[in-house]
C-alpha cells in the first residue's frame, strides 16, 4: 500500500508549508464548526479542503511553488518572532538572562555557578547575581 501511494505521489508537488498551514486551518475551522454550525463556514470549510488537496496532488510545480513563496514572504515577520523566541528559550536552558540596571544591556550568564560578580560589557557596571 505504501509503494502505491509513492508511485502515485511521484511527480506531484506533495506538502509544503502552504499546505500544512492550510490542513492546521482546516481542522480549526471543522472543530469550530461543530460550535457554530454555519452554512457558511462549512461551505468555506469545502473550499478551503478541494484547494488545499488539489495543491498536494498537482503537477504544475512552478505555480504551487509561487504559491509557498507568496505565502512564505507573507508570513515571515510573524516566523521570525516564533524562531527569535524559540531560540531565547533555548539559550535560558544553559543560561541565566540579566539586565544590567543602569544600561539595560542583557547578559548572559552560565548556570550553576553559585554566586558571581557580574560585570556589564557596556558600561562596566558590577553587581551581585545567583547563576
Amino acid at each position: 500500500m505504501r509503494q502505491k501511494f509513492a508511485q502515485f505521489m511521484q511527480g506531484r508537488y506533495g506538502v509544503d508549508q502552504l499546505a500544512s498551514f492550510l490542513n492546521v486551518l482546516l481542522l480549526i475551522l471543522i472543530i469550530a464548526n461543530l460550535f457554530i454550525r454555519s452554512r457558511i463556514l462549512e461551505f468555506a470549510v469545502i473550499l478551503l479542503f478541494i484547494f488545499s488537496y488539489a495543491r498536494i496532488f498537482s503537477r504544475n510545480h512552478s505555480r504551487c511553488y509561487k504559491q509557498n513563496q507568496w505565502f512564505l514572504n507573507q508570513t515571515s515577520g510573524i516566523r521570525r518572532i516564533f524562531a527569535k523566541e524559540k531560540a531565547y528559550q533555548n539559550i535560558r536552558k544553559d543560561y541565566h538572562i540579566y539586565t544590567c540596571s543602569q544600561c539595560k544591556q542583557k547578559i548572559k550568564i552560565p548556570k550553576g555557578k553559585g554566586k558571581i560578580i557580574v560585570t556589564c560589557p557596556k558600561c562596566g557596571n558590577e553587581f551581585k547575581k545567583r547563576s
